[in-house]
């Protein structure tokens, strides 16, 4: 295994701008960084690109990406796009893909958190097909080229209507697949056969938004809804009238998304409000927010920024452990007016009832039992009230 060689194009931010962020585009399997032409032109021409560079890559093998000689991973194929990005000047990116570009995303959020200010996943999943489809495919394109694969592929990457309204455009994708090296083809089957990163996507922790076509065959739009939910503080987008290639069937949309992606950015109290709502919910963020004074208002966005906005977004404990360590530090320090919030914050993040009980229980042993026995009766009132609620609708 080795980390293949790949090339890129860079569309300059504009001549006025003073700074830029630098925007990563990653390709489906089988189609080149011209895959996401139309939406850069429509990104640029509705204003959302401001100061932004963008740089769009080709696949080992497509495009002006010279052919492969050896298989690699998905995990080597991430490290070849930090590569080039360093070569670009490095520093943190935005990055999107579509399909295996969605999944080489998903590798840099998991393996170069650190790199990445937000992610958008197009018609991708944390595991794509079966192995035996991407082995079955290999063979295919081995034995007969990347030419064979042709007459197959719009069912799998166009809405019904596209060819017809962009008989150019499709062409022009089809014939770029034809033109992929079969070797190269064969070792991104060889990538895909192997990824699954299905038990790790709950440790994302840069702001996400996944996109579903809604006549995508290859990953359903409940397949990609489903990511979503899986990846914290994630949200789905789903693009109508569109199948595989969703980002150059509906370019305008796909321009639509990129410029939330670059909105959301390294910005820690965009992404602490983010993580503060997925937690603890609107309804009592909304409270806690109208009760914000002149007075308060700067505590408030110190505890948005570096309490949600770092510590509690950062990859190396999952919300839920978060919840359990939390809760104990709670009880420990008898902070009894925070332990309500986060009986109903560790509901939120998967632990059960009878879990929330045995953190209790345990902590009584280290903190004492007066504070565990005060908490424990206000997780009795909070699973009351809920219960009450949901009785009474």
């Amino acid at each position: 295994m080795t980390v293949p060689l790949i090339r890129c194009t860079i569309d300059p931010a504009e001549p006025s701008s003073t700074a830029s962020e630098l925007l990563v585009l990653g390709p489906s399997l089988g189609t080149t960084s011209s895959l996401w032409s139309p939406a850069v032109a429509a990104l640029t021409a509705s204003g959302g690109r401001r100061a932004t560079r963008i740089l769009r890559f080709d696949l080992p093998g497509h495009g002006a990406s010279p052919a492969a000689t050896e298989p690699f991973t998905m995990a080597e194929l991430a490290d070849s796009v930090l590569r080039i990005v360093d070569e670009a000047g490095g520093g943190r990116f935005h990055y999107a893909g579509v399909s295996l570009g969605g999944a080489i995303g998903i590798e840099l959020a998991l393996r170069h958190p650190d790199r990445l200010l937000s992610l958008g996943i197009f018609c991708s999943d944390a595991k794509i097909g079966t192995e035996q489809t991407w082995i079955d495919r290999l063979a295919q394109v081995t034995s007969q080229g990347t030419p064979s694969l042709v007459s197959g592929t719009p069912a799998r990457w166009f809405a019904a209507d596209f060819i017809v309204r962009q008989p150019a455009v499709a062409s022009t994708i089809l014939k770029d697949l034809s033109e992929t090296d079969d070797a190269s083809y064969a070792f991104c089957c060889g990538a895909l056969a192997h990824f699954d990163r299905t038990a790790d996507v709950g440790a994302i922790a840069v702001p996400t938004i996944a996109v579903g076509g809604s006549e995508d065959p290859v990953t359903t739009p409940g397949a990609v809804a489903h990511l979503a939910v899986q990846i914290p503080g994630a949200h789905y987008v789903e693009i109508p009238n569109a199948s595989h290639l969703a980002a150059i069937e509906r370019p305008v949309e796909a321009a639509g998304i990129l410029a939330e992606l670059l909105a959301s950015g390294d910005d820690l109290h965009s992404r602490g409000v983010r993580t503060r709502r997925a937690v603890l919910g609107d309804a009592h963020v909304d409270a806690a927010d109208a009760k914000v004074t002149a007075e308060t208002a700067g505590f408030q966005e110190f505890i948005t920024r570096y309490a949600w906005g770092d510590v509690w977004s950062r990859p190396g404990l999952s919300r839920r452990d978060r919840s359990i360590a939390t809760l104990a530090s709670l009880v420990t320090g008898s902070h009894e007016h925070e332990i309500a919030m986060h009986v109903r914050a560790a509901l939120t993040n998967g632990l059960t009832r009878s879990e929330i009980a045995e953190v209790m229980l345990h902590t009584a042993l280290y903190a004492g039992l007066p504070p565990a026995n005060r908490a424990l009766a206000i997780a009795r009132d909070i699973f009351a009230d809920i219960d009450t609620k949901e009785t009474h609708g």
